[in-house]
């Protein structure tokens, strides 16, 4: 069983003490992704924000946990960590060939050769970081995210998704092309990601937008879109966003139906 602490799309965590449960009750290992909150999570509690859900080995049904240093714990792209509750559970990820004609071929994972060097980059910024820096980043990144959410939804036409708890917020909107504000914004160097079922866009809410002004400069831009947008509706959506916009549905009904 996996479940997700938060998902990618649209920042929304799952329910993990009842995925934990289900795992325990019928003896089924549970695998908790947490590969985008895993530098933000362990923190929240120490930053001054209240937790509404366990996520970690707390939970009894628990047995793995990955987080990605990369993302919020700034390390270079290359790194990631995967957690065990059990040593046990461990050796099942190795690999041995004792009859390999070279000699006894063994690796810890799938890539049978890697870089030390991200290894020792990972590890010296979490050195630099350490858990009082982890603390502050994620006060900051929290801080600014809801406060960037509360803005989003008095704006008209922006419909905020769900409930998201940490650091990305998605977006859709029934008054005009979610697409076409994704293009405009684009053009204002403001960078969306976009999603789809439903066509929606979602910012991930990083230390750049804790700067100074930042995060007022993109609200500002955003309002404008949206208002140009509910009063002149235009379905103009250039570059690869077109993409998205045009050919994402196409091509998804011809996987359905194949």
């Amino acid at each position: 069983l996996v479940g997700s602490a938060p998902n990618f799309p649209h920042g929304i965590a799952d329910s993990l003490e009842r995925i934990s449960d289900l795992g325990a009750k019928y003896n089924i290992p549970v695998h908790v992704d947490c590969c985008l909150g895993g530098f933000l999570l362990p923190f929240m509690e120490k930053a001054g924000f209240e937790m509404d859900e366990m996520f970690d080995f707390r939970l009894r049904g628990v047995t793995s946990i990955s987080c990605d240093t990369h993302k919020y714990g700034f390390a270079p792209k290359g790194t990631s960590v995967l957690i065990y509750r059990h040593e046990k559970l461990l050796h099942h990820q190795f690999f041995c060939q004792p009859d390999w004609m070279g000699g006894i071929y063994a690796s810890s994972t799938l890539a049978g050769s890697r870089s030390g060097a991200n290894i020792a980059a990972c590890w010296a910024t979490m050195m630099h970081f350490g858990i009082e820096g982890y603390v502050e980043t994620t006060k900051k990144i929290i801080d600014t995210t809801r406060m960037i959410e509360k803005r989003l939804r008095a704006i008209q036409g922006i419909h905020v998704i769900g409930s998201p708890k940490l650091s990305v917020l998605a977006f859709t909107s029934s008054l005009f092309n979610i697409y076409a504000l994704s293009s405009r914004m684009s053009k204002r160097g403001w960078s969306l990601t976009i999603l789809q079922s439903p066509p929606a866009v979602h910012l991930c809410v990083t230390m750049n937008h804790t700067r100074a002004n930042v995060a007022e400069e993109f609200l500002s831009d955003i309002e404008q879109v949206a208002t140009e947008l509910v009063e002149k509706p235009d379905n103009t959506v250039e570059g690869t966003l077109s993409l998205a916009a045009y050919l994402c549905p196409c091509l998804l009904k011809i996987l359905r139906d194949e």
